[in-house]
């Protein structure tokens, strides 16, 4: 359960919820439920665990995980202001991955039975969460497809494009990047083989790395 000693008043003279890019339902609906506070590395949800909460991220960024037996871990999902994670579980079924803040955050904690009234009074919202799940789910075929079918370089060159964003010199940059670390958790494979693949890249002219940047230069090969 959270630990109601980092909740905060709504009513809070600070209160973010105005300032975070979010649909008027959603914001309505952040705005019934209970602000809190979390450090870097907390853990809001566990895995396995049964639940009936979803957070609404107001600050800071959170990431849905997994791990193996080995300790190896598969990121599902991060997620910053304006986003909400949590929704699986709002069936009391087990949770299915795991939720941290991946830096100091704020989110709102909305319960099933907060939700419930939310859409008594705003029906309309049950589409865009109903939207909202047939993305994800859309997103995580798209993975094990990405995963069961594509080398590791493959699945880089995936996320890559995905992130980075056009220029106004022909360019693409992603800024901020996520780590070799991150990159290895999002595409399923070794932060060596990301790094290893990354340098060839480098070599090759098609990326510049800097800290937190990286730039794609010209289009990514379709092999290598």
């Amino acid at each position: 359960m959270p630990d109601s000693r980092n909740k905060i008043p709504l009513a809070d003279a600070s209160d973010p919820i105005d300032s975070v890019p979010m649909s008027d339902s959603l914001r309505a609906l952040a705005r019934r439920g209970v602000q809190l506070r979390r450090r870097k590395g907390t853990q809001l949800i566990t895995e396995g665990d049964l639940g009936d909460t979803l957070y609404i991220v107001l600050s800071g960024r959170l990431r849905a995980y997994s791990t193996g037996p080995e300790g190896r871990e598969v990121v599902y999902g991060r997620y910053g202001p304006g986003e909400y994670v949590g929704e699986m579980g709002l069936d009391g079924g087990a949770r299915s991955a795991h939720v941290e803040a991946t830096e100091a955050s704020v989110c709102v904690m909305i319960t099933r039975a907060t939700l419930q009234r939310h859409l008594d009074a705003e029906p309309q919202f049950a589409f865009e969460l109903l939207a909202k799940v047939i993305r994800r789910a859309r997103v995580a075929t798209l993975s094990l497809r990405q995963i069961a079918l594509n080398s590791v370089y493959g699945r880089l060159k995936h996320e890559l494009d995905r992130i980075a964003q056009p220029q106004a010199d022909g360019t693409r940059v992603a800024d901020p990047a996520p780590s070799h670390l991150e990159l290895s958790q999002t595409i399923g494979c070794s932060r060596e083989m990301v790094s290893r693949v990354m340098k060839d890249l480098e070599r090759g002219g098609y990326v510049k790395t800097g800290r937190l940047r990286v730039v794609l230069c010209k289009p990514l090969p379709d092999k290598w």
